[in-house]
């Protein structure tokens, strides 16, 4: 592939997208959600030799889940797309306006980044998504996706590119690149002439690879270990409920907890509570410390491991999970600092002052109270969708939505005005 020649064009198209009035831009989100519709059994069929090569190379159960697409999975995504359309458009907002002594009046306008080039692995869903919300916000988007997912990706784009004909806007607007060839990524870090911001979704290697390699500025995120702490004031059945519906609901997810940490007053009535809903569920408990794995085990002998250090560094996405007894809210973050907590992490309790401490010193992007972490999602915190879950502190945190693909310019106003 000519990966100049993609920039170039890409490039080009974002100047045209940065025209488009948000009518336009809406109409054509719709026609492109119409057009993935009429052809979904194409895209599902496309989808199944991508699940079939999967099989046959023994792929993880998690991988494997994130890249299935079915009809409502499919019509999901779809439904998606139409939601972002109904979104404000933050393209040409204006805020923290001022007039100067002087009379000159400021303020702040939002645009478009450009051109932004987007790395994933196993998720076809981001390919509708990152298009949602770059057009929605003017954007020209370069896609490279996973070689495992390749044929539901190289679908997808087909149609969206169809629907971005039909909406009359130019279809290199979203560029995929075909090959799965990892110098092709190695390419797309160093076209700094055209791409505005990488934004890598995947795993750790995937991060600092593009950390270390680019020439653009790269967003990262979507890895971190996910923590619930249940401190000795927290009501135990409810907490449970929490913990399960953040393991169980979607363990592949990067939003599904990985570390349950149980206060030491509460750890003997509540530990065997947890391990019976674990056993109901299959969830392995990577037990740490002799008291847990007793407790633990006496109730689900079978779905219950001794574990080690490296565990609590460990992603596990999913149905597994390490459980310790800390001694304290210090202890918890202490351990949190030192195990990778940036991402979605939460505190289950009663206590208004330890729920305050938790949110004010835990380093996430994303911390709750009694709630599970599996809210972390651009759908569920009214974004429509995301682009990624950024875990970084710079430009953009958590949940990457419309307002976090934009940038900004000063506009200064005044009447032939000149410094003194």
């Amino acid at each position: 592939m000519d990966m100049e020649n993609l920039g170039k064009l890409a490039k080009a198209a974002s100047v045209s997208l940065a025209r488009l009035s948000t009518k336009e831009k809406n109409n054509a989100l719709n026609i492109i959600a119409d057009t993935l519709t009429a052809n979904s059994a194409d895209i599902l069929k496309a989808n199944e030799i991508d699940l079939e090569n999967a099989r046959n190379n023994d792929v993880a159960p998690a991988m494997y889940d994130r890249l299935r697409l079915d009809e409502k999975r499919l019509n999901g995504i779809i439904s998606d797309m139409r939601s972002v359309s109904k979104l404000p458009d933050p393209v040409g907002e204006e805020f923290d306006s001022k007039v100067l002594e002087n009379g000159l009046r400021l303020c702040k306008r939002r645009e478009p980044l450009g051109v932004v080039g987007v790395i994933y692995e196993a998720r076809p869903n981001v390919t509708v998504d990152i298009t949602s919300l770059c057009l929605k916000t003017g954007n020209a988007c370069i896609l490279r996706g996973g070689k495992e997912t390749i044929n539901s990706n190289i679908a997808l784009v087909k149609y969206i590119k169809l629907g971005l004909e039909l909406a009359g806007i130019d279809p290199n607007a979203v560029q995929y690149i075909e090959d799965s060839d990892r110098k092709y990524v190695s390419e797309l870090l160093h076209l700094d002439q055209y791409v505005d911001m990488i934004i890598p979704r995947g795993g750790a290697n995937l991060h600092r690879l593009c950390q270390k390699e680019s020439t653009i500025p790269v967003i990262i995120g979507g890895f971190g270990i996910g923590h619930i702490f249940v401190d000795e004031t927290a009501k135990l059945e409810e907490s449970v409920k929490v913990i399960q519906n953040s393991k169980v609901q979607r363990p592949s997810a990067c939003n599904s907890v990985d570390t349950i940490l149980v206060h030491e007053k509460i750890a003997n009535e509540f530990l065997p509570m947890l391990a019976k809903q674990m056993l109901q569920d299959k969830v392995k408990m990577v037990a740490h410390g002799d008291v847990a794995y007793k407790l633990l085990a006496d109730v689900a002998a079978d779905l219950v491991v001794k574990g080690e250090e490296k565990d609590f560094d460990t992603e596990w996405l999913s149905l597994t999970m390490n459980v310790a007894i800390v001694s304290s809210l210090d202890d918890t973050l202490n351990h949190m600092r030192k195990h990778v907590a940036s991402h979605s992490d939460a505190i289950l309790t009663n206590d208004y002052n330890n729920a305050c401490r938790f949110v004010n010193e835990v380093g996430s992007a994303c911390a709750y109270i009694n709630a599970s972490t599996r809210f972390s999602d651009g759908g569920q915190f009214g974004l429509g969708a995301e682009v990624a879950i950024s875990t970084q502190k710079l430009h953009a945190r958590g949940p990457m939505g419309l307002k976090e693909l934009t940038t900004y310019k000063w506009i200064c106003v005044g009447d032939y005005a000149t410094r003194s």
